[in-house]
């Protein structure tokens, strides 16, 4: 059972709609649902939303019976800060199959132009820089995640003999495949002798 926080349906729909203020595709894919509710769950906690006339998100009681639940993974705190595009790719959505499919399609597209929202505060230049250097640590961080992978990968196959390396098991396939054909012919002998 999730738990709803007071307040945070407002909260949450404030964000959402930082986001949709710059997309207008995506409030207009909203207002066709304009009066229905869902509901997002996310580690035993929920938020109540709805959307507007004006294909805005807005917080609703807890109470309120959601036409959409989205549950989100354990995993979706994480992969907002670090791949927000995959962040719902691991949702549940269960609920009226068109409301649904236009939250999947919003959310799954909706991005967050951070570098614009530091320039209305900084200024052009200053925001500019911050956001390269933000992207080049985000860089450099899954550069060295793919990194530490491969090396582990590598110890357990090649230096360990933990996991086998997939070359032997193509290999050792290769040499299945090879003794079954063997095998055959053999058989196929052994009958044309047995005839004679």
């Amino acid at each position: 059972m999730s738990t709803a926080i007071p307040g945070s349906g407002q909260a949450a729909a404030r964000i959402l709609n930082h986001l949709l203020v710059r997309e207008a595709w995506a409030r207009e894919r909203l207002t066709a649902h304009a009066g229905e509710h869902f509901r997002i769950e996310a580690g035993g906690l929920s938020v109540a939303l709805g959307i507007d006339a004006a294909g805005s998100v807005v917080g609703e009681p807890p109470e309120t019976e959601p036409a959409v639940v989205i549950q989100l993974g354990d995993d979706a705190a994480g992969r907002l800060l670090t791949a927000p595009e995959s962040a719902f790719s691991t949702a549940r959505i269960t609920g009226s199959v068109r409301f649904a499919e236009t939250l999947a399609f919003v959310f799954r597209n909706l991005r967050w132009d951070f570098e614009a929202d530091l320039a209305d505060v900084l200024g052009d230049i200053p925001a500019r820089r911050i956001a390269q250097g933000l992207r080049s640590a985000f860089a450099w961080q899954r550069e060295a995640v793919a990194r530490l992978g491969g090396n582990v990968a590598e110890y357990l196959t090649e230096e360990s003999g933990t996991i086998v390396p997939s070359r032997e098991v193509a290999d050792f396939g290769r040499a299945v495949d090879g003794l079954r054909d063997d095998c055959a012919r053999l058989e196929k002998r052994i009958a044309l002798l047995s005839k004679h």
